[in-house]
């Protein structure tokens, strides 16, 4: 049994070998905070038990039942409960090809590609995904974990450059709309401005430091579909800790590409101190929760 590398995340800096590991699963199947039951897309039995190691932090341990006594582990990982709502396209739920785990996919336009994130409530999935009425993900609340980041301080904008990059977002995210929608003039447009962004930064970068020219950013990293490497305005920040380890991790609000959403760190893992104005610059791996419409 592995030790995922984003259990550090929540509180688990200091947990590395193998035996303590296999304990901490044992008391999670032995004494689970949330047992989930249903069947997974193909009719065999799905089994989701959560430990709570705080209000919103945790770990899922996914399996099955032999024998309707023994269970059967398949898979864990670390959860990260986030806030509000990040975004309202349309989301489509794929299934991993490695194990019986579930991905919610959407073209969000505000970071120019399209979000993969890590399904957590894929229980209530699996459920409607059997029901009758067939009810398709309205929305979505993205969060992350990162083992990795540091504080940047932000780039000083006065108000009409404010309102300038609000009035070019708006723009823009109406031309990736047309765009996507087949509309030629649309994506010529947005060639245009790409052309002229990269001959901009060309120029600046010469005598600037990129972090005072780039003001955030949201790009896919490494090999796994659902880490990114991003630079978020922070908005809001406060500290949780792990009930079982007493370890500190900060939660952080932010906005990056205009897409809102909280991340959670180790606070030995984060460089800098995290304050709203200030901005983060991470590693992350992104999960979510679909909403259904009623």
């Amino acid at each position: 049994m592995g030790i995922h590398n984003y259990l550090r995340s929540i509180g688990f800096k200091y947990l590395k070998k193998t035996e303590e590991m296999k304990k901490l699963i044992q008391s999670i199947i032995d004494q689970p905070d949330e047992k989930l039951i249903t069947e997974d897309e193909m009719g065999n039995l799905f089994v989701e038990l959560k430990k709570e190691y705080g209000d919103i932090i945790g770990i899922a341990v996914c399996g099955t039942y032999i024998d309707d006594k023994d269970f059967e582990m398949e898979y864990y990982y670390p959860y990260f409960v986030g806030s509000g709502v990040s975004t309202k396209e349309r989301v489509e739920v794929n299934k991993r090809i490695d194990r019986n785990a579930y991905a919610g996919i959407c073209d969000e336009m505000r970071i120019g590609v399209t979000l993969i994130f890590y399904l957590q409530n894929a229980v209530e999935y699996l459920r409607e995904y059997h029901s009758k009425s067939k009810r398709v993900p309205g929305n979505a609340t993205i969060s992350a974990l990162s083992v990795e980041g540091c504080v940047v301080l932000p780039v000083y904008k006065n108000e009409s450059q404010i309102k300038s990059e609000e009035k070019y977002s708006m723009n823009r995210n109406h031309l990736m709309a047309a765009a996507r929608d087949g509309d030629e003039e649309a994506m010529e447009s947005l060639t245009l401005e790409d052309i002229d962004t990269y001959s901009m930064i060309s120029r600046r970068i010469m005598t600037e430091d990129i972090l005072s020219i780039v003001d955030t950013y949201f790009m896919p990293y490494g090999m796994e579909s659902d880490q990114y490497s991003i630079m978020g305005e922070i908005l809001d920040c406060y500290v949780i800790e792990n009930e079982y380890t007493k370890e500190k991790s900060y939660v952080l609000t932010l906005d990056s590409n205009q897409l809102t959403f909280d991340v959670c760190i180790n606070q030995e893992d984060l460089l800098g101190e995290p304050a709203p104005g200030r901005r983060f610059k991470g590693i992350i791996w992104m999960q979510g929760k679909v909403h259904y419409n009623i």
